[in-house]
């Protein structure tokens, strides 16, 4: 047998396996068989089916992905003026945060000095805002000057500027 002979074949011993299954059964009636289940109530006091406060849920969801890490490290991100203060503030930005070390940013070097001075009262002003061991080092940078570098990989070279004589 072949092709469309071999189809009907397997689906008439389908048929037949189905009728043979239905006999054994005898005759149960057609349809879905509904057994009754008693209903649980929960109780006066809290239960896990009551509604749940969002706040609580976002924070359980937060830990069960590993989340909370990234969250507390946004958190220095988000309060960096009330943490560091409005005036060092308005000079500097955060950058990154990467395995405890913050890298912050400063508009000029004067700020950049003044921020190495002030590194330790940060420090302890962060942990006492966000938690501690968020923040366990300050990278600080000075003004950023433009790069003709991209990426993590370069080539040695004086790369755009060689065509220049």
């Amino acid at each position: 047998m072949r092709g469309p002979d071999l189809a009907r074949a397997a689906l008439q011993a389908a048929r037949e396996q189905s009728a043979a299954k239905r006999k054994q059964r005898g005759s149960k009636p057609q349809g879905k068989v509904r057994t009754r289940r008693r209903r649980g109530w929960s109780a006066a006091g809290p239960d896990d089916r009551d509604p749940q406060p969002l706040g609580k849920l976002a924070s359980r969801i937060a830990k069960d992905r590993g989340w909370t890490e990234n969250l507390t490290g946004g958190q220095v991100f988000a309060k960096w003026g009330a943490l560091v203060g409005e005036e060092v503030a308005e000079h500097t930005k955060p950058v990154a945060l990467k395995d405890g070390e913050l890298t912050v940013q400063a508009e000029s070097t004067a700020w950049a000095t003044q921020l190495r001075l002030l590194q330790r009262q940060i420090l302890k002003r962060i942990a006492d805002g966000v938690g501690r061991d968020v923040v366990k080092r300050i990278k600080v940078q000075g003004p950023a000057a433009p790069s003709w570098r991209y990426g993590p990989r370069h080539v040695p070279g004086r790369g755009p500027r060689d065509t220049y004589g």
